[in-house]
């Protein structure tokens, strides 16, 4: 049986930019022979970020999360998972909401406040951290992005494994563009990218993912 890969939309939209990379991510898994499932996480019942509640570090639910919502089983499913594949969108410089919740949820239950063993996680399984944004990939450091996105693998390197990120910038935010007063944006410059350079993204990130969960 091949490896179990859960592959994390966190993207409230499910067709687009970051929906089509975490899919075509979870196909250069299966490439590679392993099981990948999609959980588009916006889709799910209601779910809450950590509440502090420290059940995780008692004996009873020490590393895992106590809180039963929307996002259980999706971590359960992680918990047993042989690969993790997690996409967002950058909003004002940061993930969605709704990552953020599952990040707090997911890394906080690791977390032990023991000098001598500070993550509980005895299961270190490979991370692909794709990132989405209007903003161009070459202006990431002039913006802080590129040590936003330096903290994020940190945490998950220290708490969940092995983590690789990968960004598409100056992405294409709507097929509508003539409806918005958006003088910020060329239309035709963005449209001309995404059927160019995107398609070209999403096989980049197909045979990484082929390789880090082979």
């Amino acid at each position: 049986m091949g490896k179990s890969i859960v592959a994390i939309n966190a993207s409230p939209r499910v067709k687009w930019n970051t929906a089509q990379l975490v899919r075509a991510a979870a196909s250069g898994a299966e490439d590679a022979g392993a099981q990948a499932e999609v959980v588009d996480l916006y889709q799910l019942e209601p779910f809450m970020g950590c509440r502090s509640c420290f059940a995780c570090m008692t004996e009873k639910r020490f590393g895992r999360c106590a809180i039963k919502d929307g996002l259980t089983e999706t971590l359960d499913k992680i918990a047993e998972a042989d690969g993790l594949i997690l996409g967002t969108p950058n909003y004002f410089g940061r993930p969605t909401a709704g990552f953020r919740a599952l990040y707090e949820r997911l890394l906080f239950q690791h977390l032990t406040y023991d000098t001598a063993k500070f993550s509980s996680n005895e299961r270190s399984i490979p991370v692909l951290f794709i990132m989405t944004s209007n903003a161009p990939a070459e202006g990431y450091d002039q913006l802080g992005y590129t040590a936003m996105i330096d903290e994020h693998v940190q945490a998950l390197n220290q708490f969940i494994g092995p983590t690789t990120s990968f960004v598409s910038g100056n992405t294409l935010q709507t097929d509508h563009y003539d409806k918005f007063n958006w003088t910020l944006f060329d239309a035709e410059a963005k449209q001309q990218r995404h059927e160019e350079v995107f398609p070209q993204e999403l096989a980049q990130v197909r045979v990484l993912a082929s390789q880090l969960f082979a």
